[in-house]
């Protein structure tokens, strides 16, 4: 394989990280709290943080959630994050209005909080 052909390898191998390293900490969100209560429609829970799509009131939204160490340690299960269930979301939407997209720092799962962050105001 020619040295040209492996770095458009590597370079197509790479796009899928581009989003991830732009959202990287909460300097994307804007100040305030945001709350979204919708059901799962798919989850996505590893590294570096874990990806819910949630339908909420006709729209499609993307809730980032905790790295899977961060999840655990609010007692948050893989399994309470599957497809259908119901959740609220709280905190910080995308500055960007355009963009669905938000970091919980909360999570309500059945009438319990799970902070995510519990450092977080």
């Amino acid at each position: 394989m020619t040295l040209a052909r492996r770095l458009f390898l590597v370079t197509l191998l790479a796009l899928p990280a581009l989003p991830a390293l732009a959202h990287h900490g909460w300097r994307w969100t804007e100040d305030g709290a945001f709350e979204l209560t919708g059901q799962i429609t798919a989850a996505q829970l590893d590294n570096p943080h874990g990806l819910l799509t949630v339908e909420a009131n006709g729209e499609v939204w993307t809730v980032e959630v905790g790295q899977p160490w961060r999840n655990e340690r609010a007692g948050v299960t893989d399994a309470m994050l599957a497809p259908g269930a119901e959740i609220t979301a709280r905190g910080q939407r995308s500055a960007d209005p355009a963009q669905l997209v938000m970091k919980a720092e909360r999570l309500l799962i059945g009438g319990t909080t799970y902070d995510l962050y519990p450092d977080r105001p």
